[in-house]
């Protein structure tokens, strides 16, 4: 990351791989961004990149050429900008992209989680709000910027996100302006301060919308309800989560409702064994809706700490125990998406005040992951080198080590014969190196 992070030429190179790539111009256009008059808008946009990789706001920034910072500001608070669809049209065709160096049997997975979006200091932040952080158990002021991206288990790519309010007017801290409810500016606002996992299901039809294979999905134990499971298979997709250790969800294991304790102790008394990767794995069933949905789960052993048990279901029952911690793993790589956004991206450190600000400014760090991602892929992936990847697969022809000396004395023997001055000297030099050799590979060359 550091060579692009400080290398203006890289910069430079990788955005406009980046942009031809995804023919970001034509992408640009469908979400509503045009050139009215002035510079073009890929200039604009390659600024802003350029300032997020440097680790600069729009204020500290050095000021460009043949625009102001002015300009800058007005295109990212544009109302009209469906920033959303910016993010997903480019996360698409990445995807696309990436697939070509993929193996067809790998499977391919959704994932969705949020972060805390802090501001601590700036009370007239539009739509501001006093969110709740799951890690410290405490509320901040800020959003929860929800997100959901697709992984092939090797490349995480971000395909949509959302800037989420607080639904309870106790909670709401910032200006919260009346807008026309048919603008897109509106619609917005709405999906902010509804539910959000209602709004996780929202990003995920948009994606199957747009063509993503992936059937899977993954979430941790604030998104894993029945009802979530329930949703996604509606929509032709297994959902693969982390189930609370609560008395406030049943189900039904052979004839018995119970919760997930109840069945852990159970099964801890009964005598199946344990396995080495994980402890248990049984078939219940939830009911939803008044309809039965058969789910597994996979008890596995917390890191660390023998006493405790981590519970992970799936209604793919078809699964192994072992695939299913495995792909539920790759639901990491979204939390190294934000640890790598707030540390070198910029991810909540800017001074924009409207909410379409806010959300553009959130599209230009996820613009540059996918820049970052785009060039881990093609800089580790030796498949992306084209043929030269099968020329470099091909194995070398083993020889033995006597038969590379014998081959390279014959040719500086060559090559004194043609020079008659250099026969004295290379004579002396062979007696050297042969006195050198050990006396196995001395006999070895006498005889080859």
């Amino acid at each position: 990351m550091s060579t692009i992070q400080y290398n203006a030429t890289n910069i430079h190179h990788s955005f406009h791989h980046f942009s031809k790539l995804v023919h970001l111009s034509a992408v640009l256009r469908r979400s509503n961004i045009f050139k009215v008059r002035g510079i073009q808008t890929e200039l604009l946009f390659e600024w802003l990149l350029t300032t997020i990789f440097n680790r600069y706001s729009i204020f500290r920034a050095e000021p460009a050429t043949t625009f102001s910072k002015r300009t800058v500001r007005n295109c990212l608070n544009n109302a009209h900008t469906n920033w959303q669809r910016l993010v997903q049209l480019v996360g698409v065709r990445l995807a696309e992209y990436v697939q070509k160096f993929t193996d067809s049997r790998r499977r391919q997975a959704l994932i969705i989680d949020d972060s805390l979006f802090k501001r601590e200091f700036s009370k007239k932040t539009e739509l501001l709000a006093r969110v709740f952080d799951h890690d410290k158990q405490c509320y901040f002021k800020g959003f929860r910027a929800l997100t959901l991206g697709w992984s092939d288990g090797n490349t995480f790519l971000p395909l949509n996100f959302a800037l989420m309010s607080s639904r309870n007017a106790e909670n709401q801290v910032g200006l919260f302006k009346a807008t026309d409810h048919r603008s897109l500016a509106a619609q917005r606002r709405s999906q902010a301060v509804r539910k959000m996992n209602n709004v996780a299901l929202e990003l995920v039809d948009a994606a199957i919308k747009s063509g993503v294979k992936a059937k899977y999905v993954l979430f941790d134990s604030w998104y894993a309800s029945p009802q979530m499971f329930s949703e996604l298979l509606k929509r032709h997709r297994d959902g693969i989560g982390m189930l609370k250790k609560t008395k406030k969800v049943y189900f039904r294991y052979r004839g018995r409702e119970m919760d997930v304790k109840t069945l852990y102790n159970l099964l801890r008394r009964s005598k199946w064994s344990t396995k080495t990767q994980y402890l248990y794995s049984p078939v219940v069933t939830f009911e939803v809706a008044g309809k039965a949905m058969p789910m597994k789960l996979v008890f596995v052993t917390k890191r660390g700490q023998t006493d405790q048990y981590l519970v992970l279901a799936t209604t793919k029952l078809a699964l192994r125990p072992s695939e299913i911690i495995q792909m539920y793993g790759r639901r990491w790589q979204i939390e190294c998406y934000f640890k790598v956004a707030k540390q070198y991206l910029q991810f909540d450190q800017t001074q924009i005040q409207s909410y379409d600000g806010l959300c553009g400014h959130m599209a230009m760090v996820i613009l540059s992951y996918d820049i970052l991602a785009l060039a881990q892929r093609e800089n580790t992936d030796q498949r992306t080198l084209g043929d030269l990847f099968y020329d470099y697969s091909r194995p070398l022809p083993d020889i033995e080590v006597v038969q590379a000396l014998n081959w390279l004395l014959k040719m500086i023997t060559g090559l004194g014969e043609r020079f008659a001055m250099m026969t004295e000297v290379l004579d002396s030099i062979f007696d050297e190196f042969k006195k050198a050799l050990p006396s196995s590979l001395v006999r070895l060359l006498g005889n080859a």
